[in-house]
């Protein structure tokens, strides 16, 4: 009987791969999207300034996160969640297509825009679809998340590493003495764009057989299921207090997120710049150091699914694993200051390279971070939300990310001006405070959780 319970679907394998296919596309034009953007048009890039680049980023990264609030609410309403993941991966295909293609300023915003709208589309259905293959009390949910949370990172670690080969090795041309004089970021866009065709053909190929009838109707038709009897109930005074928790703990993990994301913001061009390469003669690719903190994720991600589910890792409610996750962060930006202090007396001289291992030990403390926080949030948003607003909340709490990114991409336009320690230290300290402000308040955000931890 205790073998049944720890087993899971076959469903959560092919919403993994799904998902991997997804974030690889997505995860492989992320990593060189700055570099894109500051290089210049002969080395491959557009040129643009790097204030306006980094606002250029945190914008679209924003904007990545706020359109699936939409398209939960679509899927919720009008068309299912398993519509909107096909929806949303084709057009995410084609407008990774488009970047490759139209090497422009134009190419560039309008590649930017379907990506946007696509991922509106695709990001919270695929979630709220793992939600749903579990019952509510179901104590399999977080490892199960934590498992697909794997397939997120599989992807993520995957594509920075074979779209820097692309555009720093296979398609770069190089002078004689072998420095890169074009990058081939073009290429690196065409082939998150075949990732994404490889994520949608495995999912409409395979999702009748392992989910059913699951996701195909949007709540309010699925005559007979638990959506359509809960979608004509009106809401409790129990289910408004949940909700307003998915808003409270959303607002706690926007500063998480924009501390985060300066991974492909602030800390590639500090990367770029400042952090020594070259590891046993060979220079690793700027982009391929996105690939590290999935790495340590994959690597690490078994490991805390199982911690949740015995009997020490029971006693940690939703607030203390998300405040430990926000306090961790926090640390992780203190191995940065190292950087930047190694290179104090060096500041104007760009061969002064700091050591490699400063920039490891960020994204792996990093990493002990986001495994504490992000996996749970997405369980707890499934187990804290009316199942007619499963999608919509879903949202709701990717909205984080949107205000996050548009707040990291301000944070990191000032990194020129006010010097790498000062961002690094406040970002450092403001979330050790949060973490530290969320742990406090486990009591009262448990009373309106009533039973979910």
């Amino acid at each position: 009987m205790s073998e049944v319970k720890i087993k899971h679907p076959k469903a959560l394998y092919l919403l993994f791969f799904t998902e991997m296919w997804e974030r690889f596309s997505y995860y492989g034009m992320r990593g060189i999207l700055i570099l894109y953007l500051t290089k210049s048009f002969i080395e491959g890039g557009l040129g643009i300034n790097v204030q306006t680049a980094s606002l250029i980023y945190g914008f679209f990264t924003g904007f990545v996160y706020f359109t699936p609030l939409i398209g939960g609410w679509l899927a919720d309403k009008f068309i299912g969640q398993r519509k909107a993941i096909t929806i949303g991966g084709i057009t995410m295909m084609v407008g990774q297509f488009v970047l490759f293609s139209i090497n422009t300023q134009t190419g560039l915003f309008l590649g930017l825009f379907l990506l946007i709208i696509g991922n509106g589309f695709f990001k919270p259905n695929i979630s709220t679809l793992v939600g749903r293959l579990y019952e509510s009390n179901d104590p399999r949910r977080d490892s199960a998340f934590s498992i697909f949370y794997m397939g997120i990172n599989l992807g993520a670690l995957l594509a920075p590493l074979v779209v820097g080969i692309f555009s720093d090795h296979i398609f770069a041309t190089r002078d004689a003495s072998g420095a890169i004089l074009t990058y081939g970021y073009r290429y690196g866009f065409l082939i998150a764009s075949i990732g994404m065709l490889f994520g949608q053909v495995l999912f409409n190929l395979l999702a009748e057989k392992h989910l059913g009838e699951i996701g195909t109707k949007p709540a309010k038709l699925e005559s007979g299921s638990a959506a359509d009897i809960e979608s004509k109930k009106a809401l409790t005074k129990e289910e408004k207090q949940r909700m307003t928790v998915i808003f409270i703990l959303t607002a706690f993990v926007v500063f998480f997120w924009a501390g985060f994301e300066q991974a492909g913001s602030s800390l590639s061009l500090y990367t770029d710049k400042f952090i020594n390469r070259t590891v046993f003669g060979f220079e690793i690719p700027t982009s391929a150091f996105q690939s590290v903190n999935p790495l340590f994720i994959v690597l690490l991600a078994p490991f805390f699914a199982y911690f949740w589910t015995s009997n020490i890792g029971k006693k940690f409610s939703t607030p203390v694993k998300m405040g430990m996750g926000m306090i961790l962060l926090g640390i992780g930006f203190f191995f940065m200051l190292g950087a930047v202090s190694e290179r104090e007396g060096h500041a104007t001289d760009v061969l002064y390279k700091a050591n490699i291992m400063w920039l490891v030990m960020t994204y792996f403390i990093h990493t002990l971070g986001e495994l504490a926080l992000s996996p749970v949030g997405l369980s707890v948003v499934t187990k804290l939300a009316p199942v007619k607003f499963a999608s919509l909340m879903m949202g709701v709490w990717l909205l984080s990310s949107f205000l996050a990114n548009i707040i990291g991409g301000f944070v990191a336009s000032y990194v020129e001006q006010l010097g790498a320690f000062t961002i690094f230290s406040t970002i450092a300290g403001f979330v050790i405070v949060l973490g530290l402000v969320m742990i406090m308040l486990k009591k009262p955000i448990l009373k309106m959780m009533h039973g979910v931890r």
